[in-house]
């Protein structure tokens, strides 16, 4: 017997009694399981009335009746009171399709149209309490902070030993320690907690970057210098490099992990970034993406080429999501911060029998946000220039620095010879294969009693002696 059955079964035994009709108390003429042609009891055996035994009593049995099979056939509904309990399987049925805790959500399920800083829990309530009394404190702190920074920019470097450096450096720890008493007036607030956790968070606020940046580094960020380590990226592309920012990258809505190895079908077109900042302020950016395993047959080794590059990318904490496929388009021209197309996308490839390729892509920020000549980069890198391009000569010569990375890899597939011939690419008729290495070593005569005994003088013999290796009969 199910769960709702055992809880419904007193309310319908109580209104039987209430109905006062001796058919409905004495021979159950209502079905306790309505989907089961075996009773649940062995006392329910003899029920055999039926809605039609019920025509001749009167309406309010039969009104009654009907309730009780209504009360039969719903679940019960707990208190707006309490919160569900139970594995996370079981929450799993209250949640909607959005971000959040599992547990959080399921109590607003359970709780109605209760707002959720006036669930009416009284611990959380004290707790809320507590925590605004917190905030409060904090709030004074930084106004005094404030007015500090207002008097020391107020008051003329000759005044300090140090001069204007020592003013400078006072005044940046102090809008450090403004920074972090923003962050600490709000870390313990629900309502933070929960706008975060479903994606509502605004990125303005030091609270929320905050945040983001600490869920990026539990997880992310421990993958992507997995990765930069398990490829080789460095030493193989640059000698030293840390990511700072988070990138995440789909083909055509598919995820692409860093690492994965993609079909050549889905990297025909560009990819889509989702990039994520934690410090303040506007900046630019390029976005490179190069291949570092091309073949190189007539030197025996691999070179590196160019697939994409873009650059004067105007990017800030509020801003998510970039599509490389619309930068240069017609719709993007329209708004300068959208960025300039250097060097078009090119399909990674690769040909049969080669291991596979590592596609990076690198986010380099400008320094001093000056931006870059979009003319000269397509002189000397669009055509022949994508072959052999070096991304450590591309950041020292224009001065940027590397803040962001994912990666991709791509392999012979059945669909490369006709992604090629689309393209244009020349190689899907090439296949490697593996070249076999001679021995160095001069050829090993052979040993041994038999193998002394192999000439004319010993044919008698022979038809005793075993095969030699190297000797034929």
């Amino acid at each position: 017997m199910s769960r709702p059955q055992q809880v419904v079964r007193p309310i319908v035994r109580s209104l039987r009694q209430a109905a006062g009709s001796p058919t409905t108390c004495s021979s159950r003429p209502i079905a306790l399981r309505q989907f089961s042609s075996t009773p649940s009891r062995k006392d329910e055996t003899t029920s055999t009335t039926t809605t039609s035994s019920l025509a001749g009593s009167s309406p309010d049995a039969q009104k009654l009746a009907a309730d009780a099979v209504l009360l039969d056939s719903k679940k019960t509904v707990r208190a707006s009171s309490t919160i569900k309990q139970g594995t996370e399987e079981d929450l799993a049925q209250l949640m909607s399709p959005q971000l959040g805790s599992r547990r959080r959500r399921a109590a607003l399920a359970t709780t109605g149209n209760v707002p959720f800083e006036q669930l009416p829990y009284q611990c959380f309530q004290e707790a809320r309490k507590i925590l605004a009394q917190d905030r409060e404190e904090k709030v004074a702190k930084i106004v005094a902070e404030t007015a500090k920074i207002k008097r020391l920019e107020a008051t003329d470097a000759s005044v300090y030993r140090g001069g204007e450096a020592y003013k400078q450096r006072r005044l940046e720890s102090l809008r450090k320690y403004v920074e972090e008493l923003k962050i600490l007036a709000d870390i313990n607030d629900p309502m933070v907690k929960r706008r975060f956790e479903d994606g509502q968070g605004d990125m303005n606020k030091p609270v929320y970057r905050y945040l983001a940046h600490r869920k990026w580094c539990s997880m992310a960020r421990k993958i992507i210098m997995q990765r930069i380590e398990q490829f080789h990226i460095v030493p193989d592309l640059l000698p030293k490099f840390e990511p700072v920012m988070d990138v995440k990258m789909t083909f055509r809505g598919y995820k692409a992990p860093p690492g994965a190895i993609m079909d050549s079908r889905i990297t025909e077109t560009a990819p889509t970034l989702q990039m994520q900042v934690f410090d303040k302020g506007e900046r630019l950016f390029s976005i490179v993406v190069l291949d570092a395993d091309v073949p190189d047959p007539e030197n025996d080794s691999f070179k590196k080429r160019l697939h994409y590059m873009a650059t004067n990318i105007t990017w800030s904490p509020t801003k998510d999501t970039l599509s490389l496929g619309q930068i240069g388009s017609e719709a993007a021209s329209a708004s300068p911060d959208s960025g300039a197309l250097a060097v078009p996308w090119l399909p990674p490839t690769a040909q049969k029998g080669s291991p596979y390729h590592r596609l990076a892509v690198f986010i380099l920020q400008h320094t001093n946000n000056s931006p870059l000549d979009t003319a000269k980069l397509q002189e000397l890198y669009n055509g022949q220039g994508r072959d052999g391009f070096s991304l450590k000569s591309f950041r020292d010569k224009f001065d940027l620095n590397p803040v962001g990375f994912t990666m991709f890899r791509t392999v012979w597939d059945d669909n490369m010879a006709d992604v090629m011939a689309r393209h244009g690419i020349p190689g899907a008729d090439v296949e490697f294969r593996h070249k076999r290495v001679e021995s160095l070593k001069p050829p090993r005569k052979a040993r041994g009693w038999e193998a002394k005994r192999q000439g004319p003088k010993y044919r008698h013999l022979w038809k005793y002696t075993k095969r030699i290796k190297g000797v034929k009969y």
